[in-house]
């Protein structure tokens, strides 16, 4: 988060640090909001532990939910185990990406000579996105987000070094078709039709060997990929007449 919030909300997920055990529970750091938080033992995992430190080391940093918050003692209790394992992947994924924009942003004000400002550049920057992570993908998007930021030079080195250090993401969406028609006449003929339609609307068609093809859509978003391959179903549709057709997806990349 750009400016983070004082105190995490109850059912929010945190990244820890271990840095106490004891005997009923382990005091934590929130490493987001570089507060102390306290994990007890009937938190950190399901079913009866004997011995804390066979599931817990100092040092470690992990996933946690928070389940408690008192705002006026400042006083945080979180829970291992009530952090599902797809949401701790998600999370860490998140924070992965977070702590690398905002290491963009402070290579940005050394290559700026800004260091000094970094404050207020912060609080301008606040005001258009609520994390580093979001303000990076909408540069990389090219909705210049900064358009009207006071600090230019800040501005030019952020842009730059965005646009150097990070590639696109493209998704591939994949789909085997099989096409088979009655027309003894001419219906080679309508498949390559229908099929070079499909080419036309921006989907790649491989053929793997009669009656069966490949439809692939790539782009920098999943949707994206996958709305071309509802768009060629639709255009294959109109030969529904001509031909028959049954279509799987195969796993996206």
């Amino acid at each position: 988060m750009i400016l983070p919030k004082e105190l995490p909300d109850v059912g929010e997920l945190v990244i820890v640090r271990i840095n106490k055990i004891m005997p009923y529970g382990a005091y934590c750091t929130l490493q987001e909001y570089n507060v102390d938080a306290y994990l007890p033992i009937s938190e950190i995992a399901s079913g009866w532990i004997k011995n804390i430190h066979e599931f817990i080391k100092e040092g470690q940093k992990e996933v946690a939910k928070v389940i408690f918050v008192d705002k006026t003692k400042r006083a945080i209790d979180i829970s291992f185990k009530k952090a599902s394992g797809g949401e701790k992947k998600s999370k860490l994924a998140e924070y992965n990406l977070e702590k690398r924009a905002e290491g963009i942003f402070a290579k940005a004000l050394a290559a700026s000579g800004t260091e000094q400002k970094k404050a207020e550049i912060i609080t301008e920057i606040s005001k258009k996105a609520s994390t580093y992570n979001d303000l990076v993908n909408d540069i990389f998007e090219q909705k210049d987000p900064l358009s009207d930021m006071k600090e230019k030079k800040f501005k030019e080195a952020l842009y730059e070094i965005i646009f150097k250090t990070i590639k696109p993401k493209r998704y591939t969406v994949s789909y085997t078709i099989e096409m088979t028609t009655t027309d003894t006449h001419s219906g080679i003929a309508i498949i390559k039709e229908a099929l070079g339609a499909v080419e036309k609307s921006g989907v790649d068609v491989l053929y793997l060997g009669a009656p069966h093809y490949r439809l692939l859509s790539e782009d920098s978003s999943y949707p994206k990929a996958e709305g071309r391959i509802k768009a060629a179903q639709a255009i294959l549709e109109k030969f529904d007449k001509k031909i028959s057709y049954s279509i799987k997806s195969n796993r996206a990349q």
